[in-house]
């Protein structure tokens, strides 16, 4: 137990999440770390405990399994691990023709991206409103700000992150917990190896560190902001994306990543 509360992060083997949970812990907030793979994590933990003086707690556990936020909600309450900070950042994504993809792949996709995000939020959001205070954070995608062949269930599935995360921080404005949507966008992770995607050369210029998108986003978060997008190329990205004709976006977009992928 902490007076502070327990910082919980999710997809936190690797890239991004990895990068979110050493940026809390930096900050002196105790570490929940989960993911489905149990080595990365204890690699993750014993750096952590190595860098910063902070408690560190691993839950193993596979969030494209139905109910299986709840079952982390469980064991985190049975624990007695009161969580004061959730970052949903648990994600992959698939790129290809849409007819080519196959549809288990695309339901494991949707049960992590969608699903459990929106189920780990209603589980820890009801115990932060009735203390009064917490801070949510949901890992978008700059995907999520248009329509993008070849990632299209993707692209979708981080639009609903999207309209579900900055609606739900109206909801919560008046009780002490704030909801910030971070959109970013490539990162150098394993992100594009799991996806089997390559990235069109004009996007290069965008590419961020996971350190420095966790660095972007914990600070908006803490500060209790809206949302964020990372990196000047990627907000004027987000920007246009919105302001330009959907057509003329969704055509540039795959253009772009069809010539990148040889589609």
């Amino acid at each position: 137990m902490t007076d502070r509360g327990y910082a919980l992060v999710t997809g936190a083997s690797s890239g991004i999440g990895a990068a979110i949970a050493l940026e809390l812990a930096g900050r002196g907030w105790p570490v929940i770390i989960t993911a489905r793979r149990r080595a990365r994590l204890a690699a993750l933990a014993e750096r952590i405990g190595a860098e910063h003086p902070v408690d560190v707690k691993i839950f193993e556990q596979d969030l494209a399994l139905p109910g299986a936020g709840q079952k982390l909600f469980d064991a985190v309450v049975e624990a007695d691990l009161p969580v004061q900070i959730l970052v949903n950042n648990a994600g992959f994504g698939l790129q290809a023709r849409f007819v080519d993809q196959q549809m288990a792949d695309i339901e494991r996709m949707i049960r992590l991206n969608v699903l459990a995000l929106t189920e780990l939020t209603l589980c820890f959001a009801r115990p932060m409103v009735a203390a009064g205070r917490g801070r949510i954070m949901q890992v978008a995608s700059a995907a999520a700000f248009l329509p993008s062949p070849y990632v299209a269930a993707y692209a979708a599935s981080k639009h609903y992150v999207k309209a579900f995360g900055e609606a739900i921080r109206f909801e919560l404005r008046r009780t002490g917990v704030s909801v910030t949507t971070l959109y970013p966008g490539i990162t150098r992770t394993e992100f594009n190896a799991v996806a089997d995607a390559k990235t069109p050369p004009l996007m290069n210029l965008s590419i961020l560190s996971a350190e420095a998108v966790a660095r972007i986003g914990v600070k908006a978060m803490l500060k209790g902001k809206r949302a964020v997008v990372p990196g000047i190329i990627n907000k004027l990205n987000a920007f246009f994306s919105e302001v330009f004709h959907r057509g003329f976006i969704t055509h540039a977009a795959g253009s772009l990543l069809e010539d990148a992928n040889d589609h």
